[in-house]
Order: C-alpha cells, then structure tokens, then sequence
C-alpha cells in the first residue's frame, strides 16, 4: 500500500510541473464565464424585484448588463481555448502550415 501512495504523489507533482500559466488563465477565464452566465437568472430575478419597487430602468440596466457580461465572458473564453488548443496541438503533434502555393489544385 505505500509503494502505490509514492507512486500517486509522484503523479500529482508531474501533472502540476506540466501545467503551464497560459493553462490555468484558459481554465480561469472558462470558469469565469461558467459563473457570470449561473448570474443571469439571478440578476433576471434582481432586476423583476428592482421594476416591482418601481426602479424600472435599473432593473433593466441590471438584466442588460449580465447578458453582455456574461456574453463578453463567454466569448473570450472560448476565444483564448481555440487559440490555447491549436498551440497544444501545434507544439505535441508538430503541426504546420503548408504555404500557399502548396493549396494549389490546378
């Protein structure tokens, strides 16, 4: 039973030397985005509650302003995983990109 506990604590710090910087912000940014797009339905809820008191125009700003975070959020989410995945792929697989005249179908 030791024998395996070395084995398991030796995989932890690998896996932990191999994650690079550019990982964990791809990671956090993702996670980011997760929670702002779980806000809307509560900021849906805030701004109902906001017009019912009869502050109307902040509960819409309220509403707005969690769409277009969360949208933004997304977008550079998947934005930054596009262009971490192809640098994964780009450096582990050694892919390149053929020049232009190597398109040609003629």
């Amino acid at each position: 039973m030791k024998a395996y506990e070395g084995v398991r604590e030796m995989t932890v710090r690998y896996a932990g030397r191999t994650t690079r910087w550019s990982t964990k912000v791809v990671i956090a940014v993702a996670l980011l985005a997760v929670l702002l797009v779980a806000a809307v339905p509560v900021a849906l809820f805030a701004g109902l509650i906001l017009m019912l008191l009869g502050h109307v125009v902040g509960g819409l700003a309220l509403f707005g302003a969690s769409i277009l975070a969360a949208v933004a959020a997304v977008v550079i989410a998947s934005v930054t995983g596009v262009r971490h995945l192809r640098r994964l792929v780009t450096e582990r697989f050694r892919v390149v990109q053929l020049p232009r005249r190597d398109y040609d179908y003629d």
